[in-house]
């Protein structure tokens, strides 16, 4: 049994996806599972219009649930005029909490890259001018992100590069300009010699936990649906490698989590 399982702390998962259908068969049952193991609060992040609404609806009808709400490089294609206007709107309802996820992802490339860079920068400025934080989703496109995070320097917002998967001279340039860096599953897995790195090296007050839950389950669940209730195996992992407690570690991320979605 692991040991936050036998302490039940208050663990914080930064970015996951539990609205998703692929829980639609279980749901209940996934909460009660993150309750157990003290995962008391989460952020649900949306990747589109859609999916931000409902990440929005989830959010206000579940305790310890916040919202994160914009358009995700893999939808850039699918932005319409007036979409700027209503993520402004949303972001004044209760416990939507930033912007995101949004970014640059040149594995998949799903939408083109200047379209990609477009209305990442759109959203940009929109959080620039509401002064919300910022989750980013970069992927294979690190050196672009960062050039175009310089090139509005004076004008982030601050935030999280969520499920960072980059090495430790990556991280530092991201920490540079003010960002947590959050790391997801792959961090546990075997052949990840940069990204622990990383792991080990990010300052403690800029450090992040998260599942991005469906996806990318940590050891020892990989290869199976990920849920919020694993970010305790990242937890674990990420102390394991740093020679502390899980347990500090635990109240560190949370208290970070807690800070950069401005949460009281």
């Amino acid at each position: 049994m692991s040991e936050l399982h036998e302490t039940r702390l208050s663990l914080f998962d930064s970015h996951c996806h539990v609205d998703d259908r692929r829980f639609d068969g279980d749901l209940g049952e996934v909460l009660a599972r993150m309750a157990e193991h003290g995962v008391k609060r989460y952020a649900v992040v949306g990747s589109d219009m859609a999916s931000s609404k409902h990440a929005i609806d989830f959010a206000q009808s579940h305790e310890g649930a916040y919202a994160v709400v914009g358009i995700h490089p893999h939808e850039a294609k699918t932005y319409q005029e007036g979409d700027l206007d209503t993520l402004a709107e949303w972001m004044k309802l209760p416990k939507v909490q930033a912007i995101g996820e949004i970014g640059l992802d040149y594995y998949y490339d799903l939408s083109p890259r200047d379209v990609q860079i477009d209305v990442c920068q759109k959203q940009m400025q929109l959080a620039y001018r509401l002064d919300a934080p910022v989750a980013y989703h970069v992927r294979d496109a690190h050196q672009d992100m960062i050039d175009l995070m310089k090139r509005q320097k004076g004008k982030l917002s601050g935030g999280i590069i969520h499920c960072f998967s980059g090495s430790w001279e990556i991280a530092k340039e991201y920490l540079k300009m003010g960002y947590y860096i959050s790391f997801a599953g792959p961090v546990t897995f075997k052949k990840a010699p940069k990204l622990q790195e990383a792991a080990i090296n990010v300052p403690l007050d800029r450090l992040l936990i998260e599942t991005d839950s469906p996806y990318l389950a940590p050891e020892p669940m990989r290869g199976r649906r990920n849920e919020p209730t694993h970010v305790r195996f990242v937890c674990e992992k990420i102390a394991a490698l740093r020679g502390m407690e899980a347990a500090e570690l635990a109240e560190i991320t949370t208290r970070n989590a807690m800070d950069v979605y401005r949460i009281r």
